[in-house]
């Protein structure tokens, strides 16, 4: 545990809201829905913050809490002047500023209403507040699933669609290109501009980095501290921008999944200049808790939570440390705060259209507050998805977290689908040693008997990296070949696949040590003038262009196989550096449409009998190269040629 003198906004500061930054009711009010307002109706009166912006009919969440913010708002009596909304009372926290207004919306009518706020000597403060029409679908909207192959996005360097908006006045950070962990224009105009190259590639879901203002003093661009929950960073585009995409994106055939942090902020979001609560953020125990400038750190022991030997303070210090200074550890025992991110989330999943939620650092939020968040969005929306990142290469860590596994602690989450950091690992590894008794494929082969500590090994979303690791093709030595079996293993698995943007292309990073700056690198072609762009298909050398050839065609057909968008899955025992697996609807392959992959990892070409593998080849002597299209004969052998990945479309009967 480590703490620090650093002097940070820790402690309650009962400020008018009228001295937070000039332009705060300016810019809310730019973003909300047209017909929403925080601005008074009468003139002399402050001016409120309401959160969140608006609300809609029909929705499971109807009892509905709004956090208002303003000078000593919490000695205010509030009324409603609404059709079929009531008010249930209201709460309150040491901190004068703020009220938390809980309102019953169940049956209510679309609608704008207002909500009055009085007290004594003061200017009444009257506020309309709307209640939105559901889109029709809505509820039954459909998440992501093991159809969709998911395209990780980190918005600020994939492409800039318009310069204009690169430099804004009431942010921090501005734009320079130059520097490799500065901000670079990338924005959601960008990604708007680029829906055709991403559709033809076969991409069906974005995820992308966070777009949440992240008004820091520097790493702004990577979006994960947020500074204002319910606001786009301006320097990616407003809200409107996001509920466009979202709209276009879907025309293409293509799903938004938000990356969402429910663990932490940034040090600059507003709450920290005029706390709502002392417990709004964790803070330490004991004698340590009277200094506002000390921070326990997370110990990162995720697996404490689980550890049937750990003890209470070893808990604490993982799931209430700080990740650095400048992410704030939000309480989500504090049950304002939990209501709050509740509210946000749902509200991001209905007024911009998403297929489903990524959440950064799963585990390092209360594990209690986990499951009454994830149950509430899934209640809202039965066929969505969520995916939490859990970073470890521990099989029973991660499976600790998904629904349907009973513990033995009791604890039962409600989380669909993780993130399949062990088979990653253990998938890079295997790439990238040689080949032994326990090594290489057969690492690779084996590792999948652990899909037996899993509630569902096929909801869980294996990648081949993201922006938190170094680049696939620069982790396998820069070796073509070994990058096409390592991205024709993810696309194949019984698993959600994703694929990190670039990676089409053979983008490199550095190995020895993590440089995210660099990791993250632009997109070519994404900034007008680039001298390379894949937009274009300029300037690719011939293995940039074999590579994206390669995912193209694999996405592609991906996308028309329903028959590996289910969970079957046979292998054979490596032998040789050769790894077989057949991909098919039902476990026991006995469908008539089939895929046989043929991994290859060394450098000699083979002659593979297929009698060993007649079993599941059934009567069938051809099929088609998923990647050439040719007509393959399936006789006595089939010639392999050396280090490489074979895939076969079989059509045949058994």
């Amino acid at each position: 545990m480590r703490r620090t003198n650093n002097k940070l906004k820790l402690t309650l500061i009962a400020t008018s809201l009228l001295m937070l930054a000039p332009s705060a009711f300016q810019v809310m009010a730019s973003v909300q829905p047209a017909s929403s307002s925080i601005v008074s109706e009468n003139t002399r009166a402050q001016k409120l913050r309401i959160e969140p912006l608006n609300w809609w009919t029909g929705m499971q969440h109807s009892q509905l809490q709004l956090m208002v913010h303003g000078e000593n708002i919490a000695k205010a009596k509030v009324s409603v002047k609404a059709d079929g909304v009531s008010l249930k009372g209201v709460e309150t926290t040491e901190n004068p500023n703020y009220l938390f207004v809980n309102l019953d919306t169940q049956g209510a009518k679309a609608q704008t209403f207002k909500l009055t706020f009085e007290q004594a000597g003061q200017p009444q403060i009257s506020v309309a507040y709307e209640l939105l029409k559901r889109d029709k679908g809505s509820a039954a909207r459909q998440g992501f699933s093991n159809k969709d192959v998911i395209y990780l996005i980190t918005p600020d360097r994939f492409a800039n669609g318009d310069p204009t908006n690169d430099n804004q006045a009431d942010m921090i950070e501005q734009a320079d290109r130059s520097n490799p962990g500065g901000r670079h224009g990338g924005d959601i105009q960008g990604i708007i501009n680029s829906l055709d190259y991403l559709a033809d590639l076969g991409v069906t879901q974005l995820w992308i980095n966070p777009l949440t203002e992240n008004n820091q003093a520097e790493y702004s661009y990577h979006g994960y501290s947020v500074t204002d929950h319910y606001r786009i960073d301006p320097r990616f585009g407003s809200n409107d921008d996001y509920r466009q995409l979202a709209i276009k994106a879907k025309e293409k055939g293509i799903g938004i999944i938000a990356d969402v942090v429910v663990n932490h902020i940034g040090s600059n979001h507003w709450w920290m200049d005029d706390l709502p609560s002392q417990d709004w953020v964790n803070r330490p125990e004991g004698a340590l808790a009277q200094d506002s400038s000390a921070i326990d750190f997370t110990t990162h022991r995720r697996t404490t939570l689980q550890d049937p030997y750990a003890v209470a303070k070893d808990k604490r210090d993982f799931s209430h440390g700080w990740f650095v200074e400048s992410m704030p550890d939000l309480n989500q025992e504090q049950p304002q705060l939990a209501n709050y991110l509740i509210q946000n989330s749902i509200w991001w999943v209905e007024y911009a259209h998403l297929s489903g939620i990524r959440e950064d650092t799963y585990s390092y939020a209360d594990k209690d507050f986990l499951v009454d968040w994830t149950r509430a969005i899934m209640a809202e929306y039965p066929k969505f998805n969520i995916v939490g990142e859990e970073w470890t290469g521990n099989p029973i860590t991660v499976s600790y977290w998904q629904k349907g596994k009973i513990n033995k602690d009791g604890y039962q989450s409600e989380l669909p689908s993780l993130m399949d950091f062990p088979l990653y690992e253990t998938l890079i590894k295997a790439l990238s040693e040689e080949e032994g008794w326990s090594e290489g494929m057969m690492r690779l082969y084996e590792f999948l008997a652990n899909d037996v500590v899993y509630a569902d090994p096929t909801q869980l979303v294996l990648f081949e990296g993201n922006h938190d690791t170094n680049r696939l093709y620069s982790l396998l030595g820069d070796n073509l070949a070994l990058t096409k079996m390592a991205l024709a293993y993810v696309l194949t698995s019984n698993r959600i696949p994703q694929i990190f943007y670039g990676s089409e292309i053979l983008m490199q990073s550095p190995t020895k040590d993590r440089n995210d700056g660099i990791t993250r690198s632009d997109f070519p072609g994404g900034w007008q003038g680039d001298a390379i762009s894949v937009f274009d298909n300029k300037g690719l050398s011939d293995d940039q262009a074999s590579m994206l050839n390669f995912t193209r065609s694999l996405l592609n057909f991906r996308k028309q196989a329903d028959f590996i968008h289910s969970g079957g899955l046979r292998h054979y025992v490596p032998q040789d550096g050769v790894y077989v697996q057949m991909r098919c609807a039902k476990q026991d392959c006995s469908d008539k449409a089939r895929l046989m992959v043929i991994y290859n990892k060394l450098d000699k070409a083979v002659e593979l009998p297929l009698a060993r593998y007649r079993d599941l080849l059934g009567s069938a002597r051809a099929a088609r190269d998923v990647i050439s299209g040719d007509t393959v004969t399936l006789d006595k052998t089939l010639s392999i040629k050396g280090q490489g990945v074979t895939l076969l479309a079989i059509e045949e009967a058994k």
